[in-house]
């Protein structure tokens, strides 16, 4: 499990009183934020856009994921009603994973934040070459 995420599966008191971006941990808005916008969650919400996909195809897909990962994470979104699992009565079983329509409209925002990263990955790359150059200077000084 990630640093900064929730261990408990379950739904902790929450935060009636909850504001626009609250940094409060029991805040529900805070909570569902925290699970859509997880690496993971966003992959798999991206893959599945406009077609199903098994455990294993989406375990393929994703680079550097584990299987325990992809399986708390397909558990998450699927009890956030973003994500449908469909078992197959046959041998071996069948799973499938879909998004349901609320998980649809999610994709859209996601697509927005990947359109603004290549748009901007330019100058990403830029400032980060200039900071490592500026900590490294800083470290001969320092030295």
């Amino acid at each position: 499990m990630e640093e900064g995420t929730s261990k408990s599966p379950g739904h902790s008191a929450h935060t009636d009183d909850c504001q626009l971006w609250d940094p409060r941990e029991d805040c529900d808005v805070r909570q569902i934020l925290d699970r859509i916008a997880d690496k993971w969650s966003l992959l798999v919400v991206a893959l599945l856009d406009g077609r199903s996909l098994r455990f294993t195809e989406l375990r393929r897909k994703i680079d550097g994921i584990s299987q325990r990962m992809l399986t708390v994470t397909l558990r998450q979104l699927e009890r956030d009603g973003l994500v449908r699992r469909t078992v197959h009565p046959v041998v071996p079983p069948r799973v499938d994973y879909e998004l349901t329509p609320l998980g649809t409209t999610l994709y859209g925002t996601i697509e927005a934040l990947v359109t603004w990263t290549e748009e901007h990955q330019a100058e990403i790359a830029a400032a980060r070459d200039d900071y490592d150059r500026r900590a490294a200077e800083a470290q001969l000084t320092d030295a």
